[in-house]
């Protein structure tokens, strides 16, 4: 997740006297159903977003009023999120994955809340149908994306008791308010430019010295310089990832990366398939931003004969799902592509873990609604705490998804074993920690680039949550028959904090090897 500190500059760099300025027009009263006269300005949207953080260390637009929150989606791609369940239904999280979304009541239900819909939404067209405004549809939870642009159906939804929630899923890819001169300078204001945060970065490290940066193992391969850390050699010695499928929820694969390709299988890594699938709306498996080739390489790369970096799980099989566009989820196309990723996951039987390096400051209950799904269809789930930039402020902790409860939150450390790694977040949530930054001089783990054989590095939690998935991946094949708890509780069992939780680091550095065990 690096460079989440742009989006985290939108909240940040607010103009109180901007909002002053404005202050008249946001207490403007709306009549009956119309539309209000004036739309709360973004810098008083962000400002807002930033309190939140600061008083709750989360945003969830339930937290935000009508006004503020139809502003959001006005002034976005006014994509609405809807979550529904019928009148009376209770304890939806353990239930959720056991519902049929086409069963009699759900249809009901869902027919309600769009007539609910159509009716305000009609103002403007009274030939205005489902199909003109249903942006997407899912068909095993129950919520849909739908255009909406009137300030009586928010008001309306969020009355109903058959909606569980209703939230703008596009705006934080329209967000800046153009006040951060330094964001400005830094990176142009256009929602182009901040679909590109975190991409681009993956190629060939150069100057990597032997013996240094990386050890030359058997029969022709790179071990990164962080495995010693987790004890990673000694473990393979038992275990190397096989028989266990993990899933990676990412920016897909670069179809130029022969090692996760024709070449999956070389040398020490034998018999096992590699899948390349997309959820992201309209795209394909390839990988244009470079992350989720890095990831898929630390996690799984081949212990080859071609002088490429060795992933932790070399012998592991691998599922990478292209679900957005970039490391920061931040658009509807990207929220629509995550949640569907984890569907798709839950529903794999063949697949135990999850791996997501990627997240945001804005809470989204349609992922936490696929997360609860797939949770209750016993996946172990990894995602990383964040990755931001040094010079932004510190009140910004583990970010979304890695707080909720049903995901393992990882984040990265630097080889004194004291410090976080210089854009790690840490915080309660927390649950391990890896080793992945050089104090001396800042060199990353290293994994594959978009081609050839060359290594790049990665850093941050995002090559952290891959390789302590990695990790689960090869206790887990040592243990195929054991629950998902099992598999963590081995992993606790064998950190550096065990006995004692850290308040920033979880349970501390896993030990790979007693882990695995004998």
């Amino acid at each position: 997740m690096k460079n989440l500190n742009l989006l985290i500059a939108f909240a940040l760099v607010i103009t109180i006297v901007s909002c002053q300025k404005r202050e008249s027009t946001l207490n403007a009263t709306f009549p009956g159903n119309e539309n209000p006269t004036s739309v709360v300005p973004k810098e008083k949207i962000n400002a807002f977003i930033r309190a939140q953080w600061e008083k709750n260390h989360q945003f969830d637009w339930k937290t935000a009023s009508d006004s503020l929150l139809w502003s959001a989606l006005v002034q976005s791609d006014s994509v609405l999120s809807v979550g529904y369940q019928p009148a009376g239904f209770s304890d939806l999280a353990n239930k959720i994955h056991a519902i049929d979304v086409t069963d009699a009541n759900w249809k009901s239900t869902r027919a309600q809340v769009l007539d609910l819909i159509l009716k305000f939404e009609r103002k403007t067209s009274t030939a205005l149908s489902e199909k003109d405004v249903l942006v997407f549809k899912e068909n095993k939870l129950p919520v849909f994306d739908i255009k909406v642009s009137q300030f009586a159906t928010i008001k309306a939804l969020r009355a109903s008791n058959l909606v569980r929630y209703a939230e703008p899923i596009g705006y934080g890819k329209y967000m800046d308010d153009g006040s951060s001169t330094k964001y400005t300078a830094r990176a142009g204001a256009s929602a182009s430019s901040v679909l590109s945060f975190g991409c681009g970065t993956n190629v060939a490290t150069p100057g990597l010295v032997a013996g240094v940066d990386y050890t030359n193992i058997t029969p022709g391969a790179k071990q990164s310089w962080n495995y010693t850390y987790h004890n990673i050699p000694q473990a393979w010695a038992r275990s190397t990832g096989q028989n266990v499928k993990v899933m990676i929820i990412d920016t897909g694969v670069s179809p130029d990366q022969d090692n996760l390709g024709a070449s999956f299988n070389q040398g020490s890594s034998t018999g096992r398939t590699i899948e390349k699938l997309v959820t992201f709306p309209g795209a394909t498996p390839d990988d244009l931003c470079g992350h989720g080739t890095a990831m898929s390489g630390a996690l799984a790369g081949p212990r080859g004969t071609n002088g490429a970096s060795t992933g932790i799980a070399y012998n592991c099989n691998l599922v990478v799902v292209h679900a957005a566009e970039n490391v920061v989820i931040l658009s509807s196309e990207s929220v629509q592509g995550v949640s569907a990723a984890y569907i798709l996951g839950g529903d794999r039987t063949d697949v135990k873990i999850i791996s997501m390096s990627m997240g945001t400051i804005i809470a989204f209950n349609q992922i936490t609604d696929a997360i609860q799904y797939a949770y209750n269809k016993g996946k172990l789930m990894f995602c990383a705490a964040g990755t931001t930039n040094s010079s932004i402020p510190n009140i910004i902790g583990v970010i979304f998804p890695a707080y909720l409860p049903t995901v393992v939150a990882v984040t990265g450390m630097k080889d004194n074993l004291t410090d976080r790694c210089v854009d790690c977040h840490v915080g309660p949530e927390v649950a391990f920690t890896i080793v992945m930054e050089k104090t001396s001089n800042g060199t990353t783990a290293l994994s594959l680039a978009m081609s050839g054989a060359a290594p790049s590095t990665v850093g941050g939690s995002s090559v952290a949550t891959s390789s302590c998935s990695a990790i689960a991946a090869l206790v887990w094949s040592k243990y195929p028959t054991y629950p998902k708890d099992s598999i963590i509780a081995r992993m606790k069992r064998a950190s550096s904090f065990a006995s004692n939780r850290n308040h920033d680091f979880g349970w501390g550095i896993p030990n790979a090897d007693v882990a695995v065990g004998q």
